[in-house]
């Protein structure tokens, strides 16, 4: 009765929040099939709020999208003799299979260094680095090349001022979830910003999975590779043969 009695008491004591983000998905679950060329999924909510619209700071709102983490090794090339060699490497130990970044400003006029420290929110931050395995490997230049080349397939995106803001309460934006996705959880992060610093945040998640015949396959190939070749060769035979046969009809 008494630790009850103080836990409410303390909870009493808790400040009330003056903005809370309340946001929604389109869809929270992608199916990969065959002929999957990428989704588009509207995340939008709104705002609300247990005090007065304050007058002397904008809101902003943050939408971060993230995918699952993968271990990465990027190489850095050398010409040698006339010949392009890898040289320098660096691991990373943990980054991003897909981030995407939405803003209703730039991010740098809206967050301050020390809130994206804190919550991990720019690209650069959201990837966790590791000594590379020449001590004359400079980390941050190879994490740079790695946010470049994602951003070139589409993986990486930095979409600043995509968010619409309506009235300091409705928001929304579109995230485009490329075709090249890998399966898992992907978390959507929604933050609500004024002075630099985050006032609020919202995560749900987005469940992509490989559909049923795929992930079959998917699990055949790594299980039973034997089996998946004789599985391959016999549909190729029939397909092969189908073909031959309907041309021999079409000819005849």
């Amino acid at each position: 009765m008494r630790a009850a009695l103080i836990i409410l008491l303390f909870w009493c004591a808790l400040p009330l929040r003056a903005e809370e983000v309340i946001a929604g998905l389109s869809q929270n679950r992608v199916s990969l099939t065959v002929n999957f060329e990428g989704s588009e999924i509207l995340i939008f909510g709104a705002v609300r709020r247990e005090a007065l619209l304050p007058a002397d700071s904008d809101l902003d709102v943050i939408v971060a999208v993230e995918g699952p983490p993968q271990p990465a090794v990027i190489w850095r090339k050398a010409r040698r003799l006339g010949i392009w060699v890898n040289t320098d490497a660096q691991e990373v130990r943990a980054a991003p299979s897909f981030y995407a970044v939405a803003t209703t400003r730039p991010l740098r006029d809206i967050l301050s260094p020390e809130a994206d420290l804190t919550h991990r929110i720019s690209t650069r931050l959201a990837i966790f680095e590791a000594r590379g395995v020449s001590d004359r490997t400079d980390p941050a230049a190879f994490t740079e090349a790695l946010i470049r080349i994602r951003e070139e397939q589409g993986l990486y995106q930095s979409r600043y001022e995509a968010v619409t803001l309506e009235r300091d309460t409705l928001f929304s934006t579109r995230i485009l979830l490329p075709k090249t996705i890998v399966e898992g959880s992907y978390s959507a992060r929604i933050f609500l910003v004024r002075n630099g610093d985050v006032i609020d945040e919202f995560e749900t998640f987005i469940d992509v999975q490989k559909a049923v015949l795929e992930r079959w396959l998917t699990n055949l190939a790594y299980e039973q590779p034997f089996l998946y070749g004789l599985l391959a060769l016999a549909l190729a035979v029939f397909f092969g043969w189908g073909a031959s046969a309907l041309f021999r009809l079409v000819r005849s």
